[in-house]
């Protein structure tokens, strides 16, 4: 075991406010990419979880919320690829949703503007996402029959069994789905049969994204390259990774997003930096008679820079220990309360790159602490 690693865990105590000083830095970055992330794989969730293997959107599409849709005249073309098993068109529409208050005024009455989305609830269904229990999936079948997500159900002031009323005609909420937070807007899910019973049903010549499941799912990239031969630049094919990249990458270029993100990391570093450093000075200054004895026995300074900066890296890795405890104890109460938190590796990699650059830059900040390790101060 080196020093400076013995000496990181016999002093931790003097070094404690150090690695703190990086969790709380690294959390205050993770904790806002996460919820970012997580904000924005909830409006996608039912397209990524759902058993497609390809997405067919616009042709200037960018990213799913830029979908223009496409000829409904296109989908047989889609299907006319050899290895191509079922394609479904993603249909939705929009309604004002109200609830129904109670004789005894028990039920405050709410009522709010609401995304509907319809799918197909038979088993295998491309459109059927993975995730959905069959109670959810039988709960679909019944006319009229509409399922959300538990974070809305107060929201909307409803309750599994309760009727409800959207755009004047009434509806029943039948189950509820986990994991499809509705942070900003609500949406409800509904069979494309009740979809059609409520007059929200697509029946013009452009449909939503197409949704195609291929015989090989390994065979996705050659499928989609295949595809978008054919389709010669009318619409453009997607894998579902490539499709949740877009998204993601999409939600990074929000101009107030990467702004908030952009003044996180500046403050992370500052605060990190200052507190860090002032910590390994003051460590190191109550070493000072340790640091005097190791030149007295012939150590070179050179030598004991390095031990610094070997005891910076040990407290940037400690301090990455803390944060992803934080982090993680944090995605459990956000969970707990049905916030989704999603950390995309690239900037969990970064975040770890930035910890470790604080400690070092800190490091390199107290080395100058060391001019005070005289040999000669052991003889006052």
């Amino acid at each position: 075991m080196s020093l400076a690693l013995s000496t990181l865990i016999y002093e931790w105590r003097r070094y404690l406010a150090a690695v703190i000083a990086l969790a709380f830095s690294g959390l205050l970055v993770l904790a806002q990419v996460g919820m970012f992330m997580g904000i924005g794989k909830a409006f996608t969730a039912t397209i990524e979880r759902s058993p497609a293997d390809i997405m067919v959107l616009g042709p200037k599409a960018e990213n799913l919320d830029s979908r223009s849709g496409v000829p409904r005249r296109l989908m047989p073309e889609v299907y006319m690829h050899p290895e191509v098993v079922e394609v479904a068109d993603l249909d939705g529409g929009w309604g004002m949703f109200q609830n129904v208050t109670t004789a005894a005024g028990k039920k405050k009455p709410k009522a709010e503007g609401v995304q509907l989305r319809g799918i197909d609830p038979y088993p295998g269904s491309v459109t059927l996402p993975t995730d959905y229990p069959e109670s959810v999936r039988q709960a679909l079948l019944e006319p009229y029959g509409v399922v959300l997500d538990q974070t809305a159900l107060k929201r909307l002031g409803v309750k599994v069994g309760d009727k409800a009323t959207l755009n004047g005609k009434t509806i029943r909420i039948r189950g509820v789905t986990t994991g499809y937070a509705n942070m900003m807007g609500v949406t409800l899910i509904t069979s494309r049969d009740t979809l059609r019973l409520l007059g929200q049903a697509s029946t013009g010549e452009r449909v939503g994204p197409l949704m195609v499941r291929i015989s090989d799912p390994m065979r996705a990239d050659q499928v989609r390259e295949d595809l978008n031969a054919i389709g010669q630049g009318r619409f453009r094919a997607w894998t579902r990774a490539e499709l949740a990249k877009a998204n993601e990458r999409s939600l990074f270029e929000e101009q107030i997003i990467g702004i908030m993100l952009g003044f996180s990391v500046f403050l992370g570093l500052l605060i990190g930096i200052s507190i860090v450093s002032q910590t390994l000075r003051g460590a190191i200054l109550a070493s000072i008679k340790e640091f005097a004895s190791l030149r007295a026995l012939g150590v070179s300074m050179g030598s004991l820079r390095r031990i610094v900066l070997e005891l910076s890296f040990w407290v940037g890795v400690a301090g990455l220990g803390a944060t992803a405890l934080l982090v993680t104890g944090v995605t459990l109460l956000a969970s707990g309360v049905g916030v989704p938190m999603a950390y995309p590796p690239e900037m969990v990699a970064g975040v770890v790159v930035l910890l470790v650059m604080i400690a070092m830059v800190s490091g390199l900040m107290a080395i100058g602490v060391l001019k005070k390790s005289q040999p000669a101060d052991l003889l006052r």
